[in-house]
C-alpha cells in the first residue's frame, strides 16, 4: 500500500527538527489540554507520536484516493447545476475520506474540534496532498479561513462557525472583483446595514474565487459610504444556507481542474462583521493572505516533488541508444538540479512555517497571561522573519515548481506531451502556482523589504554563525564569499536610492540573491544533520553562486540611462 508520508524521509525530518520541542510546548501550553481531551498529549513525544500518526493517514489518503482519481478528475472536473457547484467523484471521495478521518481543522483548538496541531504537520499536509493532487491542494488549503475567523472574529461568530469546519465544512476568501484583482483597495461590492434583520447585507460580483459554493466564505467589501481605497473596506462572513448567491460559471482553466473557480453574483446576501470596520484589508486580509501564501507555496512543493519523481522513473526505464537515458549526463544534471531545487524550496517553506508557528503560539499565549520581555521580543523577531519569509518562499517555491514540472516534461521527451503520462498534468497545474495569492513580480515587491531593511543580511549572518559538519566546510565558504558580494551590491543599489526607479529595477535580482544564500544555508545546516542532503548543498549552492555572480555583474555595471531603453522597447 503506497503512502506519500512514509515514503518521503524529508517529512519526518523537517518534523524532527530542533525547534519543534519550542514550538510543540508552546501551542500545547504546557499540554494543559491533557486533562481536558483524551485525545490530547501528554508530553513532547507523544505530540510528535500523534503527528507523525496523522500524517501517515494523510499519505494514505493521498496515495490511495486522490491520486488513483487525479487523471479523472482533471479530464471531468466540478459541474454546475442548480447553482450549486458538484465535485468530482474523486474530489469528494477524497473530501469524505479526509472528513471522516477528522483531519480538517487539524490546527484548531481542542474546543472548537480540532486537532491543535502546529503549523508544521498542517502546511505539511497541504504538501502531501497536492503531491497527490494539486486541484484538491486548494480544497484544502482554505481551511486557512478558519485561522483568520479563530484570530479576529467575535466569540459569537467563533462559536457558530469553526466546530463546522471539523464536520467537512468547505471555505473560501472572497476577495478578487472584475477590476480588482491585485489592486484590492479597488474592491466595490458593497455592504449596507439591514437595521430590521440585524445584519449586514453584501450585493456585488466576486470574480475567480476558488470553491466559489463553500460553505463558509469570508468576503472582503466596501462597507463605508463615499471611500474608494482600502480604509473604507470590511470584512464579512457568510454562510451558504443562506442561498444569496447567484454562481454565474465555472470557469474553464488551464490547470487545476478538480479546483472550482466560480464567477459569483451576492444578492443581499446576509453577512456578519468580521472584527472591526474599515481593517477588512489592512489588517485581516492581509493576514490570511500570508495564510494563503504559505499554502500555495506548499502546493508548489508538493507538485515538484511529484515532478521529480516522474522524471526520475522515466529516466530509469527509457532506453536509447542502448542504455537508460537517466545514465546521459545531459538527463542526470536535470535530474539532479530539479531535486536541489526541490529539496531548496522545502527548507525554506519549513523554516518559514516553524517561525509562523512561534509568533501565532505567542499570540494565543497572550490571550493566557502576560508575556515576558524576552517572549515578545522572541514573538517580534518570528513575526518579522515570517512576514518577510513568506514573499521569499512563494517567490521561489513557486517558480521552482514551474521550473521542475518543464523540465519533467523535457526528461519525458515527447512522451511528456502525451496524456499518457502525469507529467502533462502537473506541468499545467504548477502554472498557476507563481500567479495566484499574488504574482511573483508582487512577492519581490513584498520581499524587497528584507534587502532594504536589513533583516535578511541579519539572518544570513545568524545561519553562518551556527555550527554545521565540518565536511561542508568548502560550501560554508562560498556562502560567505556570497554574502559578502550581496552586502556589496545591495550598497551599490542603495545609492540609486531605496525609492527610485532604479533600485525597483534591481529589486528582483536582489530578492533572488537572498533567496540563493538563505536557501543555500539552511541545506548546509540540513546536511549537517543529515546526509541525505548533502548532493542538494552542493549542486544548490554552486547554481547559486553562479546566479549571484550574474546578478551582481548586472547591478555592479549597470548604467540608469538603460532604463529608457527598457521602456521604449515597444
Amino acid at each position: 500500500m503506497e503512502n506519500y508520508y512514509i515514503d518521503n524521509e524529508a517529512l519526518r525530518f523537517q518534523l524532527s527538527h530542533p525547534l519543534m520541542e519550542k514550538i510543540i510546548k508552546l501551542k500545547e501550553m504546557d499540554y494543559k489540554d491533557k486533562d481536558r481531551f483524551d485525545y490530547a498529549p501528554v508530553d513532547f513525544e507523544d505530540t510528535v507520536d500523534s503527528y507523525d500518526k496523522t500524517l501517515e493517514i494523510v499519505g494514505e489518503i493521498s496515495a490511495e484516493i486522490l491520486a488513483p482519481y487525479a487523471e479523472d478528475v482533471d479530464h471531468n472536473g466540478p459541474k454546475l447545476k442548480n447553482n450549486e457547484i458538484l465535485y468530482a467523484e474523486g474530489t469528494q471521495k477524497a473530501h469524505e475520506a479526509l472528513r471522516d478521518a477528522g483531519l480538517y481543522g487539524m490546527s484548531l483548538p481542542r474546543e472548537y474540534g480540532g486537532l491543535n496541531f502546529s503549523y508544521v504537520p498542517y502546511v505539511m499536509a497541504a504538501e502531501i496532498i497536492s503531491r497527490a493532487d494539486a486541484a484538491f491542494g486548494n480544497i484544502w488549503g482554505l481551511q486557512d479561513c478558519a485561522e483568520t475567523l479563530l484570530e479576529f472574529a467575535s466569540k459569537e461568530i467563533k462559536d457558530e462557525y469553526l466546530p463546522r469546519i471539523n464536520q467537512g465544512a468547505t471555505c473560501s476568501m472572497d476577495l478578487t472583483e472584475p477590476d480588482a484583482g491585485s489592486d484590492l483597495q479597488s474592491v466595490q461590492l458593497k455592504a449596507t446595514w439591514d437595521e430590521a434583520a440585524n445584519c449586514w447585507r453584501l450585493n456585488g460580483v466576486k470574480r475567480f474565487i476558488t470553491n466559489g459554493d463553500a460553505d463558509i466564505k469570508l468576503v472582503l467589501a466596501r462597507s463605508e459610504e463615499g471611500t474608494a481605497d482600502a480604509r473604507g473596506l470590511s470584512y464579512f462572513v457568510y454562510d451558504r444556507k443562506n442561498k444569496a448567491i447567484t454562481i454565474r460559471r465555472i470557469e474553464n482553466k488551464l490547470g487545476i481542474k478538480g479546483s472550482p473557480t466560480a464567477e459569483l453574483v451576492f444578492n443581499n446576501a446576509p453577512a456578519q462583521l468580521v472584527g472591526d470596520r474599515k481593517l477588512g484589508l489592512i489588517k485581516y486580509v492581509i493576514s490570511l493572505m500570508n495564510g494563503a501564501r504559505l499554502g500555495v507555496s506548499a502546493q508548489a512543493v508538493g507538485i515538484a516533488e511529484a515532478a521529480c519523481r516522474e522524471a526520475l522513473q522515466y529516466a530509469q526505464n527509457r532506453k536509447q541508444f542502448g542504455k537508460a537515458i537517466v545514465n546521459f549526463p545531459q538527463v542526470y544534471e536535470m535530474l539532479a538540479v530539479m531535486r536541489a531545487k526541490t529539496d531548496a524550496a522545502r527548507a525554506l517553506l519549513y523554516e518559514t512555517t516553524r517561525n509562523v508557528d512561534i509568533y501565532k503560539s505567542y499570540m494565543l499565549l497572550s490571550e493566557e497571561r502576560p508575556l515576558t520581555s524576552e517572549e515578545k521580543t522572541e514573538m517580534k523577531t518570528s513575526s518579522k522573519t515570517a512576514d518577510l519569509y513568506t514573499p521569499l518562499l512563494k517567490l521561489f517555491a513557486t517558480e521552482y515548481a514551474n521550473q521542475v514540472a518543464y523540465d519533467s516534461l523535457q526528461v519525458h521527451g515527447g512522451s511528456g506531451y502525451m496524456k499518457d503520462y502525469p507529467v502533462e498534468r502537473l506541468y499545467r497545474d504548477a502554472r498557476i502556482t507563481n500567479i495566484y495569492e499574488g504574482t511573483s513580480q508582487l512577492q519581490v515587491v513584498a520581499a524587497i523589504r528584507g534587502v532594504g531593511s536589513g533583516i535578511f543580511l541579519n539572518k544570513m549572518k545568524e545561519y553562518a554563525a551556527l555550527e554545521t559538519a565540518p565536511q561542508f566546510s568548502h560550501l560554508t565558504a562560498k556562502l560567505k564569499n556570497m554574502i559578502a558580494q550581496y552586502e556589496a551590491v545591495v550598497n551599490k543599489a542603495a545609492e540609486f536610492g531605496s525609492t527610485s526607479e532604479e533600485y525597483d529595477f534591481h529589486a528582483r535580482r536582489m530578492v533572488e540573491m537572498a533567496g540563493y544564500i538563505i536557501m543555500g544555508q539552511l541545506l548546509v545546516v540540513d546536511a549537517s544533520r543529515n546526509e541525505r542532503f548533502a548532493k542538494s548543498a552542493e549542486i544548490f549552492i554552486n547554481m547559486g553562486e553562479a546566479e549571484n555572480c550574474k546578478s551582481a555583474a548586472f547591478i555592479q555595471n549597470f548604467d540608469p540611462q538603460v532604463l529608457s531603453v527598457y521602456k521604449a522597447i515597444w
